[in-house]
């Protein structure tokens, strides 16, 4: 029997991985094991263990990485990840370890993997996010990873021109777009009564997250977003940050707007299934969040992408891009909030799958483990020329 070790970092990565992790348990062949670290288990994130908890899945261990040190906070966190996952690793070796995404401590997950001789598949290479360093980290956890798994076609393509050898390369779409499509959602009145009378008309959803890579102003994209929130006079819900370095700022300037703005409301974490009926109950998303690129092209559900966080990926014709100037937020509020605007991208085309991700990621997961996974990696190299 093969063992999986799939690793949860944080509120975002758990709903996505949620149907994966469910398939492989019930794979008779396998014994999988969920491990809990990262924001799960700091208070200042919510303590979104408590999520995973309801969602009764079993959960192998836990990990806590928060360092307890008063320097760089983020490099202390990637170091105990490195360091306490090598010792998991190990003492008690899977036959394969399960990431997705880019963040840092999901980054020294890796490196601990491929340390001590367990190959790692990696689900969501290939991306570009110019404006946060996670942009560092997924190409290196691709050139860790044995094995991809790519939310889209020019992904793959991308994770191939990395020198990845394209047998083990697989577009298989995105689990955010499984998730849209998937979750049964609450109830305008079920979702009010979690949330507040702020969802009873439809509402702004906001999520901000600290741009990590050349920003000299933290709070700009807040601002700005706050700022266009209180011209228009909208209703509006916000989620909280990611725990990169200034989200604890990002938080608290929300925190005061929504105090001061009788029309705001703020949720640290509304859960898979509240923020999945919060993007379909929502007139259009605001902030920065992945979720305003792949969720919301499988719902036809408005966005707007405000400053460079997001610069890069791919985007469906429900994106609209503006630079964190409040002038230029509202008038792509306005533009994503008009009629016109809704019904062009009501049936818009969806580049992220049509929502059988986990299914493909499993069936080819299973396929590779009956077999000895070679971790050795030969760079292949692309036919092109490159013209100046």
């Amino acid at each position: 029997m093969s063992i999986i070790d799939i690793i949860t970092s944080t509120r975002a990565d758990f709903g996505l991985l949620l149907p994966v992790i469910r398939r492989l348990s019930d794979a008779p062949e396998t014994k999988t094991r969920l491990i809990m670290t990262g924001s799960h288990l700091m208070d200042k994130a919510g303590m979104t263990s408590t999520e995973i908890q309801s969602s009764h899945v079993h959960i192998y261990t836990w990990i806590d990485i928060e360092p307890s040190y008063d320097g760089p906070w983020m490099a202390g966190c990637l170091t105990n990840s490195v360091i306490f996952f090598a010792k998991f690793f190990t003492d008690d070796p899977p036959d394969m370890v399960l990431v997705l995404g880019d963040r840092f401590e999901i980054f020294g997950v890796a490196a601990a993997a491929v340390t001590c001789g367990i190959p790692v598949a990696h689900i969501a290479g290939g991306e570009t996010t110019q404006g946060a360093v996670d942009e560092y980290y997924r190409h290196c956890i691709t050139k860790m990873a044995s094995l991809h798994f790519t939310e889209a076609e020019v992904y793959r393509k991308r994770v191939i021109q990395l020198g990845e050898d394209p047998g083990s390369v697989f577009n298989v779409g995105a689990l955010g777009v499984e998730n849209a499509l998937s979750i049964e959602p609450l109830n305008r009145d079920d979702f009010v009564r979690q949330v507040g009378s702020v969802a009873k008309k439809p509402f702004l959803l906001c999520t901000v997250h600290p741009e990590t890579l050349d920003c000299t102003d933290i709070l700009s994209v807040t601002n700005a977003l706050c700022s266009a929130i209180e011209q228009l006079q909208l209703p509006c819900l916000f989620t909280g940050a990611n725990i990169d370095e200034g989200g604890d700022v990002i938080n608290k300037a929300v925190q005061d707007f929504c105090r001061r703005y009788k029309k705001g409301k703020f949720v640290m974490s509304l859960g898979s299934t509240g923020y999945l009926s919060a993007l379909r109950l929502c007139s259009a998303v605001c902030g920065n969040s992945s979720s305003g690129i792949m969720e919301t092209a499988a719902l036809g559900v408005p966005t707007v992408n405000i400053g460079d966080r997001q610069r890069g990926r791919l985007m469906a014709d429900n994106v609209i891009c503006c630079p964190a100037h409040t002038d230029d937020v509202v008038n792509a509020i306005q533009k994503a909030t008009s009629p016109d605007f809704m019904a062009k991208i009501k049936d818009c085309a969806n580049p992220f799958g049509n929502g059988d991700t986990s299914s493909q990621i499993c069936s080819i997961l299973l396929n590779r483990l009956r077999s000895p996974i070679s971790r050795r990696k030969i760079f292949y190299d692309v036919n092109f020329e490159v013209t100046q």
